[in-house]
C-alpha cells in the first residue's frame, strides 16, 4: 500500500485508522464482522449522490449530496444510520456531491478523505471542519481501510480535481465511476474487472440537444469535461466488462434528458451490436433511482 503523507493536523487520526493495526484501530471501527464488500446507492442523479459501501470492519460513505436529513432518511430506509459511519469519501466539490457533507460530517464527528485541490475547492461551501477531520489524500493512491482497499483514480470532469474510486476486499473489485467527461485509459485500468461497476450514464444525446437547457450547459455536458451519454456508457462496457463482470449498474440519469429505461435500451443493444449477449437470468444491467436506495448489493453475489 502506498503510505499517505498525512498534514500535520491530520496525522493522529490516519495514524491509528489507516495502517491496519488492531492495536490502534480508531473509535468507530463498525463492521459487519462478515468478508467482503457491500453497498448501496442511496441516491444518484442530478438532483444528490451518495453511495455507502462496507467492508467487514469498515463503512464508508462516498460523497453526501442530499441534505443531513433526507440522508438519514434513505440511510434508515436500509437499516444503517450515521453512527454506522467510519469515514465520508469525496470525489468533488460539486453541490450534489457535498450538500450535507458539512452537517453530516460535524453531527457524526467524522473525518472527511479528499486531495488537496478538492479540499480547496469545497472548503467554503461545508462549513467549519476540525483540522484533525480532514484527511488529505493523494489521487491514484491505494488506501488501507480496514480490511478493505480504496483505491482514488483521476476522472475528467469540470471540477477542481475530480475522482473515482475502487473498493476491494477479500478478491472483491466495486468500481464506482460517475461524472465523468469520457473514460480514459486511466479510468479503463481503474475499474476493468469490477466485479461489479456503477457506470454514469447520464444522458440521451438528442433529449439533452433538444431540451431546454442553454447551450453553454449543453456544450459542458456534451464535453470531455462533462458527462457520459447513453451511447458512451454502452461504448465503454464493450471494453470494460469482462467474465468477471457480475452486474452493472446505470448511474446519474438526468432527470430532464434521460429515462432509465431508454438507458439500459440504448446500452444493451450497443452491448449485443458489439456480440455481448446475456440470457434473461444473467442480464447485468441495474437501475439506481434519485429518490430511493438500491438494495444491499453484496459484490461476491453470482
Amino acid at each position: 500500500m502506498i503510505a499517505i503523507e498525512a498534514k500535520p493536523l491530520a496525522a493522529a487520526w490516519q495514524v491509528m485508522c489507516l495502517l491496519g493495526d488492531e492495536a490502534l484501530r480508531c473509535e468507530h471501527g463498525k463492521g459487519r464482522g462478515e468478508m467482503g464488500v457491500r453497498f448501496t446507492v442511496l441516491s444518484s442523479g442530478s438532483t444528490g449522490n451518495a453511495t455507502i459501501v462496507q467492508g467487514s470492519e469498515k463503512t464508508i460513505m462516498v460523497d453526501a449530496g442530499l441534505s443531513m436529513k433526507k440522508l438519514e432518511e434513505l440511510m434508515r430506509v436500509q437499516g444503517i444510520s450515521g453512527h454506522d459511519i467510519d469515514a465520508l469519501f469525496v470525489t468533488h466539490e460539486h453541490s450534489d456531491h457535498i450538500k450535507g457533507l458539512g452537517a453530516f460530517a460535524r453531527k457524526y464527528e467524522l473525518p472527511i478523505f479528499a486531495n488537496e485541490a478538492t479540499w480547496g475547492a469545497l472548503e467554503r461551501h461545508v462549513g467549519t471542519i476540525a483540522p484533525e477531520k480532514r484527511v488529505y489524500i493523494e489521487t491514484g493512491e491505494t488506501l488501507k481501510f480496514g480490511a478493505m482497499e480504496v483505491h482514488s483514480y483521476p476522472i475528467s470532469h469540470d471540477a477542481a480535481e475530480p475522482v473515482g474510486y475502487c473498493f476491494e476486499e477479500n478478491g472483491e473489485k466495486l468500481g464506482l465511476a460517475t461524472d465523468l467527461g469520457y473514460v480514459s485509459e486511466k479510468v479503463r485500468r481503474a475499474i476493468i474487472d469490477s466485479d461489479v461497476l456503477v457506470l454514469e450514464s447520464n444522458h440521451d444525446t438528442e433529449m439533452l440537444r433538444m431540451g431546454r437547457y442553454p447551450w453553454n450547459i449543453k456544450r459542458r455536458i456534451l464535453s470531455d469535461i462533462g458527462h457520459l451519454s447513453n451511447v458512451a456508457a454502452g461504448e465503454a462496457l464493450c471494453e470494460l466488462m469482462t467474465d468477471r463482470t457480475k452486474r452493472v449498474y446505470l448511474a446519474h440519469l438526468s432527470l430532464d434528458h434521460n429515462q432509465m429505461d431508454l438507458a439500459m435500451l440504448t446500452v444493451n443493444t450497443i452491448l449485443e451490436d458489439n456480440g455481448i449477449f446475456y440470457k434473461k437470468d444473467d442480464y447485468p444491467l441495474r437501475a439506481t433511482f434519485y429518490d430511493r436506495p438500491t438494495e444491499w448489493d453484496e459484490v461476491k453475489r453470482k
